[in-house]
């Protein structure tokens, strides 16, 4: 296994407002190599989102990590992010036309590897294999990051559920391994968590 560890990409909780999650993810970014924040969002009013956005973006880009968007590629676009994460057909047809080429669009939901195969031919920046609300268990999401590196190019992204699991995911080829509720719920704090979750991948690399 190389020892190029994976970097971390941070799902956040359902958002209703920046604040005070704003804080968490200050503390989270500082704490370790954070290569993107995906933004999902507990309200659907449009307004109160993309001030959520234009809030955590700076606290994002200035930390070198990418803010993505869950879902909304025109709220992207408007808010000043850097893409937007798709995990439906009509997302993802939207975030290849409104942000493609200048910013990053990817993509997750993908059920069987016919799908997965289908996307890699599109221009996605990567795909997710697992993640906050979907049902892929730890192992499968193991057994598809090691098959995609084996045989496309394109980047991609294991979700883990623990900080145990982004240790057994840091052995696979995946450029990146995705952390939810580890992160901030953990009760040393968020910018505990990301350390020690840093450390696990770097150490995962190498083993």
């Amino acid at each position: 296994m190389s020892d190029e560890s994976p970097r971390l990409y941070l799902v956040t909780p359902k958002l209703a407002a920046a604040a005070p999650f704003d804080a968490a993810l200050a503390a989270a970014l500082g704490a370790g190599d954070v290569a993107c924040v995906l933004v999902r969002f507990a309200t659907r009013d449009a307004g109160e989102a993309k001030k959520i956005v234009r809030a955590l973006a700076p606290l994002v880009q200035q930390a070198g990590a990418a803010l993505l968007v869950d879902g909304d590629a025109q709220l992207a676009a408007r808010a000043g992010a850097d893409g937007a994460h798709a995990t439906t057909p009509d997302a993802l047809h939207d975030a290849l036309d409104a942000l493609k080429p200048d910013r990053i669009v990817g993509v997750g939901g993908l059920e069987t590897r016919d799908d997965c195969m289908t996307v890699g031919e599109q221009d996605v920046d990567y795909l997710m294999f697992g993640g906050p609300d979907d049902p892929t268990t730890a192992h499968d999401v193991r057994e598809r990051a090691m098959w995609w590196a084996e045989i496309f190019n394109v980047p991609c992204v294991a979700f883990a559920h623990t900080l145990d699991e982004a240790a057994e995911l840091a052995r696979t080829p995946a450029e990146f391994v995705a952390l939810e509720n580890a992160i901030w719920s953990d009760a040393r704090g968020p910018a505990a968590a990301v350390a020690a979750a840093h450390a696990m991948l770097k150490q995962g690399a190498s083993a």
